[in-house]
């Protein structure tokens, strides 16, 4: 039976949708149905189709009382509305229908797990608690179990907050079990991640602490994430409240891929690397999934919380979700690609190679909103090194937005200040790139309200939004000194 809650939300977006054209969306990311999107949630393959759940408030273009929207792909990159599939109208999640996870039952049956959340008043003050929920469907109606919460602060190992205890991911273990990552804060105030297991993904006990932060990357850990790869293992996680170290972190909410091993048996992962997983300003809570070919896939909340006052709270819609990318390992590192079924949507090809650019140079045939662009970056001169070398896109006379690179410095800043926004938020971001001589490749994938930066072949990525006027579509090359570029330039239907 579906509440009074969610048909109200079912048919609010309906209608509601329908006011939203096409071309005022962006063409092959996510966004809302209507209203407001955050964290990527149950980001799954079943039935023969990616499905993608997001935090979501249908109602306004605000954070609000958390929904879980609904949405199916078949190449993850056109994707198909489907009806809400969570809303909070249970006396354990009236508040919020928080992040989670889903997977397939024996029975061929969806299972959901998300945090389900109670605002209490106590000493005058206001306080979320959280406990773990689950769901069971069929790929668009989900039944709540009648026994929810299924974990609450009785399963929490000692010291652990009720109020930080969230983001369920789960997975299915080789022996036909199941394992789940959640997102905790332990007594010091600091992050943790904890581990539960399960033999029927309903019956849930706490098995150990996973990884602990100890006040290294930020404070609290959400949205935790761990898969196997290339060999190794990998744990994704948002640590909030970051401070900057080099340019390896950035302020306030980041990303943080922790590479090592994990000892199954014991439930403990052993780092071996951190780095972070995306350079540039717009990217969060980024969850993964096995392709049916083998892939990891992982697509992230393409904003920043501390720049949601980009757009008017008056649009229709706010919030969008990453290009997927293909992840894998090299030299040690998390390195993505955009995924490969990208390269199918390629038309109207201009390439153009040993371009000199001294000054500003535009090119025949080189512009647009919807571009998949590489650029191969070197010095005019090898004797003498170009000081700094920028792409300027959706651009007119007004506005652009650029990629700027110094090889001296080996420093590559993305910088929306000139992008049409009216607000003082953060309009740019640098990252220390691994540069020989001043060569540089570059991947930029722009799409309508977007740009991913891919440096060196997936070595590292930079993401940023900017919403200006979709007339703004010219491209343009500079450099202070001589440099010589190759450049390759696809539209993308």
């Amino acid at each position: 039976m579906t509440s009074q809650t969610l048909r109200e939300a079912r048919k609010y977006e309906e209608a509601f949708e329908k006011l939203i054209k096409e071309e005022e969306r962006p063409a092959f990311h996510l966004s809302p149905r209507t209203g407001w999107m955050n964290d990527p949630n149950g980001f799954s393959y079943y039935k023969g189709q990616y499905h993608m759940f997001y935090q979501y408030y249908p109602y306004e273009s605000k954070w609000g009382p958390m929904h879980w929207g609904h949405a199916v792909s078949g190449d993850l990159l056109h994707w198909e509305y489907l009806p809400a599939a969570l809303a909070p109208d249970e006396a354990y999640d009236r508040d919020g229908c928080f992040s989670g996870s889903a997977i397939e039952l024996p029975d061929g049956r969806q299972l959901l797990m998300y945090t389900g959340v109670v605002k209490e008043h106590k000493d005058n003050a206001e306080q979320e608690v959280q406990t773990q929920c689950i769901a069971v469907g069929d790929g668009i109606d989900y039944e709540k179990y009648a026994e929810n919460p299924a974990l609450d602060e009785k399963d929490l190992p000692e010291g652990a907050s009720r109020i930080d205890f969230r983001d369920p991911k789960m997975w299915k273990r080789a022996d036909g079990t199941y394992a789940c990552a959640i997102g905790s804060r332990p007594a010091d105030g600091s992050g943790q991640i904890l581990l539960y297991v399960s033999k029927d993904g309903v019956h849930w006990e706490f098995q150990s602490i996973l990884a602990s932060n100890n006040n290294r990357f930020g404070k609290m850990w959400e949205c935790p994430d761990i898969f196997e790869l290339d060999g190794e293992w990998a744990l994704l996680t948002s640590p909030q409240d970051m401070l900057p170290e080099g340019f390896e972190y950035h302020n306030g909410n980041g990303t943080l891929c922790l590479l090592g091993s994990f000892d199954e048996e014991a439930g403990v992962f052993h780092e071996r690397h951190n780095q972070t997983i995306d350079y540039g300003i717009d990217f969060y809570a980024p969850q993964t999934v096995l392709t049916p070919d083998g892939r990891r896939v992982m697509i992230g909340w393409m904003q920043n919380w501390d720049a949601c006052s980009i757009r008017s709270p008056e649009a229709p819609w706010l919030g969008q979700m990453s290009l997927p990318r293909e992840l894998f390992i090299r030299n040690g590192r998390l390195c993505q690609r955009p995924v490969r079924e990208l390269e199918e949507m390629r038309c109207n090809r201009a390439a153009y190679s040993d371009v000199t650019v001294s000054g500003t140079v535009k090119l025949e045939g080189i512009k647009g909103r919807r571009v998949d662009m590489e650029i191969l970056l070197r010095p005019g001169n090898p004797a003498e090194p170009y000081h700094k070398f920028a792409v300027r896109f959706a651009q007119n006379d007004r506005y652009y937005t650029s990629l700027s690179f110094r090889p001296k410095e080996s420093i590559l800043k993305i910088d929306r200040k000139f992008s049409g926004s009216r607000r003082a938020i953060i309009h740019q971001r640098r990252s220390l790139v691994d540069t020989v001589d001043g060569e540089l490749k570059l991947r930029m994938i722009l799409d309508r309200f977007s740009v991913e930066v891919f440096v060196n072949d997936g070595e590292q990525v930079m993401t940023a939004t900017m919403y200006t006027e979709q007339e703004a579509d010219g491209i343009s090359f500079f450099a202070d000194g001589t440099a010589k570029i190759d450049v390759v330039k696809y539209d993308l239907q």
